[in-house]
Order: structure tokens, then C-alpha cells, then sequence
């Protein structure tokens, strides 16, 4: 059977702002490395930062319907994350598809499969992460759902999941983890800046990790010259 599920369960604005701020390599650490998508799904664009609230598409390949029926069911602050059923690069969604995204206040999408009028989107400033860019058309004619856990570049998404994305990939969590991790981020942040002055004022990455007994245990030895 295929769904069309109206109702999701999305993190408050705040929390998915501060994710979003925090970027997607310190969230992904601060979440215990979990949620990252596989780097075939990438940034299509250099610079654009997005974090908001999964609304899931599963479509057969070559087929766009359900992205249309997903429009209906989105709202401000969304990302609109299209699958799969099988394999596909083909260039499911454009610029128009964009346009009517953009009107419903959809902040990005991450697509696992192909998007085309690249150009005309980097231009309109909708941020795209894809596995492809590709000329090649779809058709409107198979059912799909929207709002149903999908997997796309190997990491499972729920409706409603928090999603980052920005140049350095595509990362997901559970909306109830979102309060968890957004403190855990605050922390590594502070962590991080300490450690950015100190290492700034010279300090080796090795004293300031204590890593030199870990190369003494592993037998890395120190000598002026090779024997």
C-alpha cells in the first residue's frame, strides 16, 4: 500500500536552529558519530548551510508524482528528503518543483537520485544536495509515499528527523534526541574553542591530546637518522 501521512512529529525551531549553526561535522561527533549519510548524496552548491525538519519521499525511479504530493504536506522550515525504490540518477526535481517548494517555505532538499536545471537552482538560491546531476526527464505515473521512513546513501530517515546539511554532507537525528544533542554540541563547541586558542599559542596537537605514551606503547620510536 502507499501513504500520503499528513501529521509529522517535528523538533523545535530553536533546538534545529542551533543544530544548523553548530554544522554538520561537530553535530555528528556531538551525536556519538550517528545519522550521517553516505557522501554520494552531496552538496550541489558551495557555501549554503540548511537544518530543518524531515519530510520524506520514497518514489519509484525515473517517477516524480510523489515529490508533488510531498509539497502539499510540507511547511516553513522543511527539508525535503526523496528516495528510491531502486537505484536512480535521473532529474527528478527542477526548478519549478523548486519554485512551489520554496513558496511553502521549504528551506533545501536532499535527493537520493539525480536533480537538473542545477544552474537555474543555484541562481534562485534553493540549496540541492544530490547524488547526480542529470538531464534525464522522469514521469508522473507510479505511487510512492510521503512521510514513511526511508533510507537514502545508507542512513535510515524518519518523518520529522532533524536534518543538517552544508558542504561537508548530509546528517540526520531523531526529533527526540534534538534537546540531547544540541546541549552535547554546546559543549564540544566550548571544548573546542580552548582548545583552538592553545593550539594557536603554539601548543603541539600531541601535548595537548597526551598522545605521546600512545605512540611510545604502539613502539613509534623518535631518532635523528634512519639506521
Amino acid at each position: 500500500m502507499h501513504f500520503v501521512v499528513r501529521t509529522v512529529d517535528r523538533a523545535e525551531p530553536r533546538i534545529i536552529a542551533e543544530l544548523g549553526a553548530a554544522g554538520v561535522a561537530t553535530v555528528h561527533e556531538a551525536a556519538g558519530r550517528i545519522g550521517l549519510l553516505g557522501p554520494a548524496v552531496r552538496a550541489r552548491q558551495a557555501g549554503a548551510t540548511i537544518a530543518g525538519s524531515a519530510i520524506t519521499v520514497s518514489c519509484p525511479p525515473g517517477d516524480n508524482l510523489m515529490i508533488h504530493a510531498a509539497v502539499e504536506v510540507c511547511r516553513p522550515g522543511d527539508v525535503l528528503v526523496v528516495t528510491t525504490t531502486s537505484p536512480s540518477t535521473d532529474g527528478m526535481f527542477g526548478e519549478l518543483l523548486a519554485t512551489s517548494l520554496r513558496a511553502r517555505g521549504v528551506r533545501g532538499l536532499v535527493i537520493d537520485a539525480g536533480v537538473r536545471d542545477l544552474a537555474a537552482l543555484v541562481a534562485m538560491g534553493f540549496p540541492v544536495w544530490a547524488r547526480a546531476v542529470h538531464a534525464q526527464g522522469t514521469v508522473k505515473a507510479g505511487p510512492g509515499s510521503v512521510n514513511v521512513p526511508v533510507v537514502a546513501a545508507g542512513q535510515l530517515v524518519r518523518p520529522g528527523d532533524v536534518v543538517i546539511a552544508d558542504d561537508d554532507g548530509v546528517l540526520t537525528l531523531p526529533a527526540p534526541r534534538g534537546a540531547e544533542v544540541a546541549a552535547a554540541t554546546t559543549t564540544r563547541l566550548a571544548a573546542e574553542e580552548t582548545k583552538r586558542a592553545r593550539l594557536a599559542d603554539g601548543v603541539l596537537g600531541l601535548d595537548l591530546y597526551d598522545l605521546r605514551p600512545l605512540l611510545e606503547k604502539l613502539g613509534v620510536r623518535y631518532v635523528d637518522r634512519l639506521p
